[in-house]
């Protein structure tokens, strides 16, 4: 299915974006790897994560609301912050993927979600996180925290993420607030080891 999935990439996808792509897929399994998950589902949900990252917006919301994804009106002004959702419909429509940690992996790599499985946050992580995104000491310092505890990075993530929105005057998702709650939540409840 790989060599199916990245020739459809080549055809909807730029260059750079496909690099991206690739990118997201290896350090999704290099996550999964450090944390005992499953490889496959990882790389699976790293390879697709962006098949639907250049539709036109309004194929987008199309495909949404035939897909009975909920449009609230952060997404119905900013139709972007779909493609996650909709990338997980193409998956599951045009490559009969059917793993539920997969789908769902696609479907949250953008926003996340409270209750997110471990996968889905390594594909998350993976896709703010990947080497092509900038080697900043702050970025470094997130890759780190990826190796060390998944929830502490899906927190701290989330924040750097909501750094730029606010930065860069860009409406911020409701949802990506939520994920940092949760995501700092379950860090805290974690035993924490003294030195």
């Amino acid at each position: 299915m790989r060599d199916q999935v990245l020739t459809w990439l080549e055809d909807n996808v730029p260059t750079t974006r496909m690099q991206h792509i690739l990118r997201v897929e290896q350090m999704s399994v290099e996550l999964a790897r450090h944390y005992h998950l499953n490889l496959e589902q990882a790389a699976q949900a790293g390879l697709m994560h962006d098949l639907a990252k250049y539709f036109k917006p309004e194929r987008l919301l199309l495909m949404a609301r035939e897909g009975g994804i909920d449009i609230d009106p952060i997404c119905a002004a900013t139709p972007h912050l779909l493609h996650a959702d909709v990338s997980a419909i193409v998956a599951k429509e045009y490559f009969g993927v059917q793993e539920d940690a997969v789908l769902e992996a696609i479907a949250l790599h953008t926003l996340g979600n409270p209750r997110m499985s471990d996968i889905s946050c390594v594909v998350f992580l993976a896709d703010s996180l990947e080497p092509g995104r900038g080697h900043t000491p702050e970025l470094e310092n997130l890759r780190k925290i990826a190796r060390v505890d998944l929830h502490k990075a899906v927190w701290l993530t989330s924040e750097y993420c909501v750094k730029h929105l606010l930065n860069t005057s860009r409406l911020i998702h409701p949802r990506m607030i939520l994920t940092r709650n949760w995501a700092v939540q379950r860090f805290s409840q974690k035993p924490q080891l003294t030195q």
